[in-house]
């Protein structure tokens, strides 16, 4: 009996396994049919670079550092597709004379297409904004101010916003104008029509187009508190302070609606610093400046530089931050010039 059964169950098994080789291993309803696959690996679509505070100036070489910076930039590999300018890029207008704004301008516009003829587009800098002060400059009005940048740089308005490479870009004017104990300044957020603007614009961006913010003052930034020299322990205990004009101070309505927007990077400069910080997955990049402490060297150790960011398909993004060997330092002593902390 005890072979009889051995032999039926061989003979019941060999079938079994002759059955099973004729049939797919699976039939698409059964669940063994679902086989894990491996995500399609992210493309890179753009290349962009990040160039903030260039502070041109005939003075101390800077149309010969940005030329430099410009130079760098060409030879990157692969080579950016676009470049961001995030303000501040003349030295500066808010309190030149009507004479030397015009001369700043003529630097800058024959200075920059000489070296680069990679596609750019421009924000607007406090720097960049003409006769806010008063100093002899002949303005009329603050608008008159930003008028100037806008022509300048060839701006369609003070902010505007495009699409590329499967991207929309924003473009952020943060500066406005503030009278503080009888001087004109100015403090970080985007007016009331900016504002709505924005928000029209963001909901009507083209069908899940993840979205770039560049502004020069940061929206959020860990630098407005690093800033300048550290304080002492007097501070202890108190409330930390962040200037308006170092940071958006609608920062926490712009996060929100950022946040809600899918709003995946926001580029920044204004601090001459450079930090990273992300939060509900919104990413904060405040970069370095092309011109350092203003070409008079690294300020607070931060090497002159600009930003390089890859973004891809997918939403994500790479940034790192580019030196570009300029030796400020060097030629301020050729010169016999003081470094000195601005």
């Amino acid at each position: 009996m005890r072979d009889v059964n051995r032999r039926t169950f061989l003979a019941s098994t060999t079938g079994f396994v002759a059955a099973c080789a004729a049939r797919p291993l699976a039939s698409a309803q059964s669940p063994v049919a679902t086989v894990a696959r491996a995500p399609a690996p992210r493309q890179r679509v753009l290349r962009v670079a990040h160039l903030t505070d260039i502070h041109v100036q005939p003075e101390l070489d800077a149309d010969a550092g940005l030329a430099a910076c410009l130079n760098r930039v060409n030879m990157l590999e692969p080579k950016p597709d676009l470049i961001l300018t995030g303000g501040d890029s003349v030295m500066d207008v808010f309190e030149a004379s009507t004479t030397r704004a015009r001369q700043l301008r003529t630097l800058f516009t024959t200075t920059y297409p000489k070296h680069c003829a990679i596609p750019t587009r421009h924000a607007i800098g406090n720097h960049d904004i003409f006769g806010w002060a008063k100093h002899d400059s002949g303005a009329d009005a603050p608008a008159a101010g930003k008028q100037f940048a806008v022509d300048m740089f060839g701006l369609p308005h003070r902010y505007y916003s495009f699409d590329m490479g499967g991207w929309h870009f924003v473009v952020l004017d943060s500066v406005q104008p503030h009278t503080n104990e009888g001087k004109e300044d100015y403090v970080a957020f985007c007016d009331d029509e900016q504002t709505e603007w924005l928000t029209r614009d963001l909901a009507s961006r083209p069908s899940g187009a993840p979205t770039l913010v560049l502004s020069h003052i940061p929206i959020l930034s860990l630098t407005s508190i690093t800033y300048g020299n550290a304080r002492g322990r007097e501070m202890l205990g108190k409330d930390t302070v962040i200037s308006a004009a170092s940071m958006h101070t609608d920062g926490h309505a712009l996060h929100n609606l950022f946040k809600a927007q899918g709003v995946r990077l926001c580029l920044s400069g204004h601090q001459h610093l450079l930090d990273r910080c992300a939060t509900d997955g919104v990413s904060y990049i405040c970069d370095g400046a092309v011109s350092g402490a203003w070409w008079k060297g690294k300020h607070q150790g931060l090497d002159e530089g600009f930003g390089c960011v890859d973004l891809y398909d997918d939403g994500t993004f790479d940034h790192q931050y580019l030196t570009y060997g300029w030796a400020a330092r060097a030629s301020l002593r050729e010169r016999g010039t003081d470094l000195v902390a601005l």
